[in-house]
């Protein structure tokens, strides 16, 4: 505060009016500079972010596009665009950019590969008699509403998604079979204790950054234990899906 009226009271006896104006206009041309700056900042941002959206957009296809058949059971492109998204989404979140030329290779591969097991599991679902409850589909849709507050903005979020209820409980239903037949089929091996405690001898070998020591075995393993289970779950489910596939008649389109 002293500083501050020390400043002006130079000011007022130098009767330099003019300058301490002439101040106020450079700092003004400054803070407009700024401005500028940023709006430009902004600007080229957002020009950079159309344009990628721009690129990931071209990797979709006609929703009525055939994209494969399975057993002759037709994947449209609207399924496919769907996982797409959501595949770009995850590679954006993971720092990476989903629009270059190699990334649209692995993004398309990644897709039509996760779509094809699901297509794979769902039949082999409805052949061994698995199936979804309207109990179940409409108590997981009354979930997936809370989760909105509110019925307009679940009508908005289904808008966005451009689908309508009754194909987001054609999803839950499909979801609720896959995840019953996943859970018997495609049973989690077991976890043992010198598992959990390689892993975190290895965690604890890498170091959790300077001057910090790692947490004791006793505070991280369940959290170990669940990260192995899902590792050897995904494992399982990928060497199942293969032995379906030697069986299956599969033609990729695009």
């Amino acid at each position: 505060m002293k500083k501050i009226i020390s400043v002006l009271m130079v000011c007022l006896l130098a009767v330099a009016l003019t300058a301490c104006g002439s101040n106020d206009k450079e700092k003004k041309a400054s803070d407009n500079n700024d401005k500028a700056k940023t709006s430009q900042a902004q600007k080229k941002q957002e020009k950079q972010m159309k344009e990628m959206q721009k690129k990931l957009e071209a990797q979709k296809v006609g929703n009525k596009k055939v994209v494969a058949t399975v057993n002759n059971e037709k994947i449209k492109g609207k399924d496919y665009n769907q996982a797409l998204s959501s595949s770009q989404m995850q590679m954006q979140q993971m720092g990476q950019d989903p629009s270059s030329r190699e990334a649209a290779k692995q993004i398309k591969k990644q897709t039509i590969e996760s779509l094809i097991g699901q297509s794979l599991i769902m039949q082999d679902a409805k052949k061994k008699g698995y199936k979804a409850s309207s109990a179940e589909v409409n108590a997981q849709l009354e979930k997936t509403k809370k989760q909105y507050k509110g019925e307009k903005n679940f009508t908005a979020a289904l808008k966005q998604a451009n689908l309508s209820e009754s194909q987001l409980k054609a999803q839950i239903a499909k979801g609720i079979t896959s995840q019953k037949y996943i859970d018997k089929e495609v049973p989690a091996d077991t976890v043992t204790d010198k598992e959990i405690q390689d892993y975190y001898n290895q965690y604890a070998k890498q170091g959790t950054g300077k001057g910090q020591k790692p947490p004791k075995l006793e505070e991280v393993k369940p959290q170990i234990k669940q990260q192995l289970e899902q590792q050897k779950k995904q494992e399982k489910l990928m060497s199942h899906v293969k032995s379906l596939k030697k069986n299956a008649k599969i033609d990729i389109k695009i």
